[in-house]
């Protein structure tokens, strides 16, 4: 882990530590439901291998976006602050291939090649503008993300254009996380969210087609737009 995001997840211990000390009001607990609309702009150097693993120049990857459903459970910690805890129904993601039209006489670039299901959760501090009896609440957010990938498969056509049965894996990923958002307090119990957020996601994906081995290693880049509804208790 970066020195940087230990000293976040540490601040974050920290200031949820002091808050568990204070005596909470009703409100100050909060669900919200809603969507994730996920976008990537995936960068990866090309596939490399040697030997029967060797890959043609050029040969590389892209990731297709999502929808996935949001939800979330914030703690107050005081007017001003509050932590978000957030997670995601895991997204089937979907990888193409970009590249060369064909390896060989095989279809490849815009083929679609594999499948991985994310798991993934982040964890923000966020702050709030202007005072509690505001409607309409700006606010920010910084924080960390966890991914773990699973479920990896080939399609017939990543499998085709591999060279036969291809199984993959991609290394769980630890980065940063930052969001900015809007809050619209329609009583006190319901409200109204809209956020766009960051993440640094990034994995090491080895790819084995009966020995013949190919890495790269994906940063995926991704930046979500999130609207739901809360309810505070």
């Amino acid at each position: 882990m970066h020195t940087c995001l230990k000293f976040m997840v540490m601040g974050i211990a920290v200031l949820l530590t002091a808050g568990a000390q204070e005596v909470f009001a009703e409100g100050d607990n909060t669900l919200r439901l809603g969507e994730y609309f996920l976008h990537y702009d995936a960068h990866a150097p090309d596939l490399a291998g040697s030997g029967i693993g060797a890959v043609p120049p050029g040969v590389n990857l892209s990731v297709n976006n999502v929808h996935t459903l949001y939800f979330a459970y914030v703690r107050r910690l005081s007017s001003k602050f509050d932590v978000e805890f957030a997670f995601g129904a895991p997204p089937t993601t979907v990888v193409v291939g970009k590249g060369p039209a064909k390896l060989g006489s095989v279809p490849y670039a815009g083929q679609q090649l594999a499948t991985s299901r994310w798991i993934a959760s982040t964890v923000l501090l966020n702050y709030k503008f202007f005072d509690d009896t505001a409607k309409l609440r700006p606010y920010v957010g910084v924080g960390v993300n966890y991914t773990h990938f699973t479920d990896n498969t080939a399609t017939a056509a990543g499998n085709a254009a591999f060279g036969g049965p291809t199984s993959a894996t991609l290394s769980n990923s630890f980065g940063w996380a930052a969001a900015a958002g809007l809050m619209y307090q329609v009583d006190p119990q319901w409200s109204l969210y809209g956020s766009y957020s960051l993440s640094q996601i990034k994995s090491d994906m080895t790819a084995n087609t009966s020995g013949a081995i190919r890495t790269t290693t994906v940063d995926f880049h991704p930046s979500a737009l999130v609207f739901s509804v809360g309810y505070s208790f």
